[in-house]
């Protein structure tokens, strides 16, 4: 069974989430998701690629933690060395422009699919959140590049609280590059894919790395680190009692 679609238009590679009913993340999913960017990036005929749902109004909840309360929390291991490093390791050495189009709900490891883009193109109906607090575990990829982009205090209130946010909070803190339309983010994507694509493919590939390169500041070692501290949290008593409540639809008891 194939949780994801991928198809190559006018230069551009188009990998679409499809696990409905909210593209929750399985290794399985990960695996593929993985197999398509190598694809993409091998692929001289791709100058740029986006990233998106087809599920309606669903971009990715995150990881599956269905699955991880019923195989027991050593499941994040393997999860996350997919989600954090390996997906972290392709998006840096891409060598073309990654973008990805939000039309609805993102949160958890659905946020760390989106960031890990270039750039981001959002509808204004999209919401946004880091809800991992509230089922015992931490999003730990993101305390490294979220402060960086919208400052230390405004990261930790949303890290911390676990609140969902609209697109336009997203705009106003620079966690986005555009907003559109409801229904109109994947027109959008491919419009700003194709002016990337207008440019030379040496330069953008030069370019890109260079730009990985100045941004990077210590962040790709910083992924492994978090993907430890996740998975120590995620052993403790408090883990497996909110991982519990969240799939049993119930508040957590601390």
């Amino acid at each position: 069974m194939s949780f994801l679609s991928y198809e190559v238009r006018n230069s551009v590679a188009e990998i679409m989430l499809n696990n409905p009913p909210v593209n929750a993340l399985s290794e399985q999913m990960l695996d593929e998701y993985l197999a398509y960017l190598e694809q993409a990036a091998a692929d001289d005929a791709v100058r740029a690629v986006i990233v998106g749902s087809h599920v309606p109004g669903r971009f990715c909840a995150g990881l599956n933690l269905a699955a991880v309360h019923a195989e027991g929390a050593a499941k994040f291991r393997s999860l996350l060395d997919r989600l954090y490093i390996k997906m972290t390791d392709l998006q840096f050495s891409m060598g073309k422009p990654t973008i990805a189009a939000i039309g609805g709900t993102a949160r958890g490891g659905g946020m760390t699919l989106a960031i890990s883009c270039d750039m981001i193109v959002a509808s204004r109906t999209a919401t946004f959140g880091y809800p991992e607090i509230d089922a015992g575990v931490l999003p730990s990829i993101h305390f490294t590049h979220l402060p960086r982009i919208i400052g230390r205090h405004r990261a930790f209130e949303l890290l911390f609280s676990g609140r969902a946010f609209d697109a336009h909070e997203a705009m106003g803190m620079g966690l986005i590059s555009k907003l559109v339309d409801e229904g109109q983010e994947m027109d959008e994507a491919r419009a700003l894919a194709q002016l990337m694509c207008g440019k030379s493919p040496e330069v953008m590939r030069f370019g890109r790395a260079a730009f990985m390169q100045a941004n990077d500041n210590g962040y790709r070692q910083a992924v492994t680190a978090a993907a430890d501290s996740f998975c120590n949290i995620a052993m403790s008593a408090s883990a497996r009692e909110g991982i519990a409540a969240f799939v049993e639809k119930r508040k957590p008891k601390w």
